[in-house]
């Protein structure tokens, strides 16, 4: 691919080839601003992030695969193999953190500014094949009975994951035996899926518009649909039974209290509790005095016997039908309060 690319290799007429290559007459070096501290021992490199990280400075996440130009420096041998170390600046704040390499581990070591998200595991908690270690390979090469052992252990393992392996692959084939359709069936789920969510969206930006609330709504479950029909919620009064209720309250309240002990609200009625506690008016207490003459002493006696009786019957709460019955007839037989046997001694 070189021969492809333009090479601009000019060369000025006071080119002189003892000095060397065109870098070193110009006096640059091959990779430009990357090694302007090369002297220092740093090279600048393009870094990939090998896992995922936290920032110390901001305490934002870093993915695996973010890529940043780091200054690559050596800073020991293991062994054979060089230790280096990479110094870069974090892309949302002014931190810088450092990473090196670990070849013991065949690992990459956080050193300062950062550190792991931990999202490893033992895997042969989830039946993973584990690898031996260097003290179980040194083991195996020196000891022929921990060798036998670890074989017949590992025959043993065989065995065991022989009928979950079947079933894996039985399974693996029956579903992916028709590529196309198994891609057909989950493209169809996907979008059944999709539909479902644009609906609960929709439905809930609704909700959200007329309760005027900016949060955001879980999906429904039946335990809160159980809820929620237990519950009874009391429905508000309008605005028509707000004002209803006001203006009874104020036509039945007190306004001034009148000169009979009696309340008197604004709107001129009187309450039904103490109309119903006021003394009923009758003659004795209005003065009234009925004169009885002789020829109608039986019926005064007769009259008389009535008003008992009327009184009785007021206890009895029929006091309007007797009374009106009395009056007619003290309309007819009698005369009211009047000194009448002067004008008649006169007369004689």
């Amino acid at each position: 691919m070189g021969e492809r690319k333009g090479q601009n290799l000019y060369y000025p007429p006071d080119y002189d080839p003892k000095v060397g290559g065109l870098n070193k007459f110009m006096g640059t070096h091959a990779l430009r601003e990357r090694a302007r501290k090369l002297h220092m021992g740093i090279l600048i490199i393009r870094f990939e992030m090998p896992y995922n990280i936290w920032c110390e400075g901001c305490k934002n996440h870093i993915g695996m695969g973010v890529r940043y130009n780091a200054e690559k420096t050596k800073i020991g041998m293991y062994y054979s193999t060089p230790v280096y170390q990479f110094r870069m600046k974090c892309h949302l704040c002014d931190n810088h953190f450092e990473i090196k390499t670990d070849p013991g581990n065949l690992d990459y070591v956080i050193v300062s500014g950062a550190r792991r998200q931990e999202n490893r595991w033992d895997p042969t908690e989830n039946g993973q094949i584990v690898p031996d270690t260097k003290e179980t390979q040194k083991r195996l090469f020196d000891d022929a009975m921990f060798k036998l052992e670890h074989k017949t252990g590992d025959e043993d393992m065989s065995k065991l994951a022989k009928p979950r392996l079947g079933l894996l692959v039985g399974r693996n084939e029956m579903v992916w035996k028709d590529d196309y359709e198994a891609n057909c069936v989950l493209r169809r789920n996907f979008r059944k899926r999709r539909k479902e969510l644009e609906e609960s969206a929709v439905n809930d930006s609704l909700l959200l518009a007329k309760s005027s609330l900016n949060i955001n709504l879980l999906p429904e479950s039946e335990e809160d649909k159980n809820m929620a029909s237990l519950l009874s919620l009391r429905p508000s009064r309008s605005i028509e039974e707000k004002h209803s209720v006001a203006r009874s309250k104020i036509l039945n309240s007190p306004a001034l209290p009148s000169s009979s002990g009696l309340l008197t609200s604004f709107g001129g009625l009187k309450k039904e509790e103490s109309i119903s506690k006021a003394v009923p008016l009758t003659r004795n207490s209005l003065g009234i005095m009925i004169k009885r003459n002789k020829t109608n002493d039986k019926d005064q006696s007769s009259i008389e016997t009535k008003l008992n009786d009327n009184n009785n019957e007021k206890e009895l709460g029929m006091k309007d039908k007797v009374q009106d019955s009395i009056e007619t007839e003290i309309r007819n037989k009698v005369s009211l309060v009047g000194d009448y046997s002067s004008s008649s001694e006169n007369s004689d």
